[in-house]
């Protein structure tokens, strides 16, 4: 049988590419960012999946990222990672393990600006300078778009869309990047996850020693949970 080929897949994705197949198409509700995900784990378990959450990582690659990875790799997760271009260009062998192993690489600006606030020039530059670090160490170019601080307003949507861009925001936000303290970046997650959530933690940006301390507790709890992991790529 012939394998599918996905536009904008890069061919070392071929084998993740087929698992994606395998796995079910989900949309999330609207009260919740709109997307197709596909599952993380193996076709069997993800089909008997009764809820999920999609587990996302914000203004990477740094040095945790290769901790981040070595962890969800031992619990068999996937996640998405919204990379910032000038981390890109600084550590771009991260950012092509992040893809080879089987995660989502999306875009979230060249360098953290609030895009409520620049001119469509800047706008463009932030996010298309973006993609082309991104297409180098993967070959496949981002569909999402998390603009920074989570700040959208219509002209954000309508220039994203403009861009062949869908917007992702999420759902639960521990507030990791504040450096609140291990047990309570796992509280918050564990205590708000629903059903559909979009987590929000960060593996780039300053010190994400508690994040990735927390992370193994909180895959371990939702995996006992019944929760599956998905990850999401906007098209």
């Amino acid at each position: 049988m012939r394998t599918p080929r996905l536009r904008g897949c890069h061919p070392l994705r071929v084998a993740v590419v087929v698992l994606a197949l395998l796995g079910p198409l989900l949309v999330v509700g609207c009260t919740q960012p709109t997307a197709a995900v596909t599952a993380s784990a193996g076709s069997g378990q993800a089909a008997a999946a009764s809820k999920y959450v999609i587990l996302t990582f914000d203004d990477g690659p740094s040095p945790y990222t290769a901790k981040v990875l070595a962890i969800l790799h031992a619990y068999g997760v996937k996640a998405t990672f919204f990379e910032l271009g000038q981390n890109v260009a600084r550590y771009p062998s991260l950012t092509r393990r992040v893809y080879l192993a089987g995660n989502s690489v999306q875009n979230h600006t060249w360098d953290h600006r609030d895009l409520r606030t620049v001119s469509w020039t800047t706008f463009k530059s932030e996010v298309l300078s973006t993609d082309r670090v991104i297409r180098a160490q993967t070959g496949y170019t981002p569909r999402c778009l998390r603009p920074p601080y989570g700040g959208v307003n219509r002209l954000t949507y309508r220039r994203a869309a403009s861009l062949g861009k869908t917007v992702r925001l999420w759902t639960v936000d521990p507030r990791d990047w504040s450096r609140p303290g291990t047990s309570v970046i796992v509280r918050r997650v564990l205590a708000n996850v629903r059903n559909g959530s979009v987590i929000l933690l960060h593996d780039g940006g300053g010190n994400r020693s508690q994040t990735v301390a927390a992370l193994p507790t909180i895959l371990r709890t939702l995996k006992a949970r019944g929760y599956a992991f998905y990850t999401t790529w906007c098209g």
